[in-house]
């Protein structure tokens, strides 16, 4: 469909990449990663066509339609989000007004004529391919996109240029996903997204009916919609299958592989170059020490890159609070008429690590805030536990920061009893480092602003932290350090992201925030949502209502609680479908283990093994559910 052939690209005098040579075929499903300013965004525009090539080539078949969405600078105007979204079918909207004005025509002309003929003829064929386009449902496909990227009804009628910047984005995600082009280029589709966009957003792509190139920080996100990961690291373009998790393996393998043929290289080079040193000024080896340089001349120096520079860090580990951390009783909050929370009541306790989760303007951001102090409540009591000291980080803390300040001063002037080599220490684990430490924070990007703020935060340890988007800006790597640096810090964590993988490996309780309530549940993200399956299926056992026995009643007489016998069959029925299903996946992996016996090729072998790994990880899951539910029916049945 689309194929680079030999390509190279520069920045100045950088090399981005060289020889790059890459085939993308129909239904391809490929991420792009690499480290900052390695070219992902650059390449993604060489194949929108808004970037050229240095060398090599770039071939397209004819007829192929490319749809591309950058990070950001996107604008929309002069008409209603519903209008521009049904803009990409004008062509469809063109045919329908054709369809009907020869259909007008066809009731003003004789029936027998030859003109009628011809009218009855083109009317028929602009019908079947109105009809094969699903041109009947536009309005009903509109919807649902809209719907699917968290557009609330009564904004499908607003002016998109009422809408924000983030929001214009969607909206021209919108459109790239309706108008379904052959090759979908998507640079961070998620970042403006919540996470129910983003959950929508991936089940709509893995039923994508043709290709799409993707780039995204979301470690998640590519884990469940890329069947191929394409990186660009030391100047080449390397390829890996299968999605992000077994990329970072085969990447290991690749890694140790070219480090040890390097170092072979080496003790290679070492031991010409001894031997010339030796022997150069000995006429009788003067034919050896000529083989030994030719030899030296031919070898092709293999480089090993440097590690990409990361963030290092932990947070101090503040003094314990007591039990009780925060404690919400029957809490309001109003702005005017709107009501965000209505008589919230819910306990945070020592060591909680809380996601908040719900829909953009559900409350999320509100309820920080609260937790924070820096808004008040409209009703209700709010009461902070012994000896907590909570600590805000805001979605735009930068904005409290003076612009004209330089980063180093900035947190000389905030510290006590820290050094000038403990604050620039500090600063280099924030990838600030030489002087960079002295750039004015008027002049940071938005992602370094975001850092630099992340870096102030430490220098003010606290046991009670709460983080509103605290991975904005940040990319994979800045992702995971700061994830382990949050694993092991022992205090109290409230905190909003839309970063699936970070929020399923930190959290231990999750709060669902909608429609003025706050709805608790145990465990991560996955337990959360899997509990969620449950009560909309009906199967989640509500739990038992204590009942105070009257007086002359004995333990022993107390009637037995029924059990509701639909649930019982639903539970049944569903362990028997797990059963089935576990050793249909066995049988499949016993097959393609008798297939990995038989060496084909080593692209075949991988393959094998990415798939037998993803079986393995479904059997291992499905094990899990089986032996849940196999408890509850005994319990049942008990």
């Amino acid at each position: 469909m689309i194929q680079l052939i030999k390509a190279g690209k520069r920045f100045g005098p950088k090399v981005l990449f060289e020889d790059a040579d890459w085939l993308v075929g129909p239904r391809d499903r490929a991420g792009i990663v690499g480290g900052n300013g390695t070219g992902k965004s650059t390449l993604l525009k060489i194949f929108a066509g808004l970037e050229q090539l240095d060398s090599g080539e770039l071939a397209c078949v004819r007829g192929t339609k490319l749809g591309y969405l950058p990070q950001e600078g996107l604008s929309l105007r002069g008409r209603t989000v519903f209008e521009e979204c049904l803009s990409v079918f004008q062509d469809l909207k063109a045919m329908e007004a054709e369809r009907e004005e020869l259909n007008h025509r066809m009731g003003e002309i004789d029936p027998g004529s030859e003109e009628y003929s011809l009218m009855v003829d083109r009317y028929h064929q602009i019908d079947t391919e109105f009809r094969t386009r699903d041109g009947y449902s536009l309005e009903a496909q509109v919807g649902t996109v809209l719907a699917g990227l968290s557009f609330r009804k009564e904004d499908w009628r607003r002016y998109t240029d009422e809408f924000s910047g983030g929001w214009q984005m969607r909206i021209a995600l919108a459109k790239l996903l309706l108008e379904k082009p052959n090759l979908l280029l998507l640079d961070e589709p998620t970042n403006h997204l919540d996470l129910e966009a983003r959950n929508w957003l991936e089940s709509y792509l893995r039923s994508y009916p043709h290709a799409y190139i993707l780039i995204s920080h979301d470690r998640y996100f590519l884990d469940v919609t890329v069947d191929r990961l394409i990186e660009i690291w030391n100047k080449k373009v390397w390829f890996y299958p299968g999605n992000y998790s077994k990329y970072l393996e085969l990447k290991q393998e690749r890694l140790d592989h070219l480090r040890a043929v390097a170092r072979n290289q080496n003790e290679r080079i070492e031991q010409l170059e001894a031997f010339i040193s030796r022997f150069r000024a000995q006429a009788s080896k003067a034919k050896l020490v000529q083989s030994r340089i030719k030899e030296l001349e031919r070898i092709e120096r293999i480089e090993v890159p440097p590690e990409e520079a990361t963030i290092h860090f932990n947070f101090p580990q503040p003094k314990p609070s007591g039990r009780v951390v925060a404690e919400f009783t029957r809490v309001d909050k109003s702005y005017g008429a709107k009501r965000v929370l209505t008589n919230v009541n819910f306990l945070i306790e020592r060591g909680d690590r809380v996601a908040l989760v719900g829909v953009n303007g559900a409350g999320k951001s509100t309820l920080i805030k609260l937790l924070a102090g820096t808004e008040p409540l409209t009703a209700g009591e709010y009461r902070l536990g012994h000896n907590v000291e909570p600590d805000y980080f805001a979605q735009d803390q930068y904005k409290e920061l003076d612009p004209n300040a330089r980063m180093f001063d900035d947190l000389v002037s905030i510290s006590e009893n820290r050094t000038q080599t403990e604050l620039r220490t500090l600063l280099g684990c924030f990838l600030f480092s030489d002087d960079d430490a002295f750039k004015r924070i008027g002049v940071l990007s938005g992602g370094e602003r975001n850092r630099y703020a992340l870096a102030r935060l430490l220098l003010h340890p606290s046991n009670f932290l709460l983080l509103d988007e605290p991975t904005n800006h940040l990319d994979m790597r800045a992702k995971d350090v700061l994830l382990e640096a949050l694993r092991k810090y022992n205090g109290t964590l409230v905190f909003v992201s839309h970063d699936r993988y970070f929020i399923d490996r930190l959290a231990t309780k999750v709060f669902e925030i909608g429609g003025g309530e706050v709805q608790i549940y145990a465990g991560n993200y996955e337990d959360y949502l899997f509990r969620k399956e449950q009560e909309a299926a009906g199967s989640v056992e509500q739990p038992p209502v204590a009942v105070v026995a009257a007086p002359a009643e004995t333990e022993e007489a107390k009637p037995a609680r029924r059990v509701n016998p639909i649930k019982l069959k639903q539970m049944e029925s569903r362990a028997g479908a797990i059963e089935k299903e576990i050793a249909q996946i066995e049988e499949e992996m016993a097959r393609a283990e008798r297939e990995l016996a038989v060496f084909q090729s080593a692209e075949h072998t991988m393959k094998l093994t990415a798939e037998m790994g993803e079986k393995r990880a479904r059997a291992d899951a499905l094990m899990a559910e089986w032996e849940e539910v196999s408890h509850a029916i005994e319990e049942a049945r008990a």
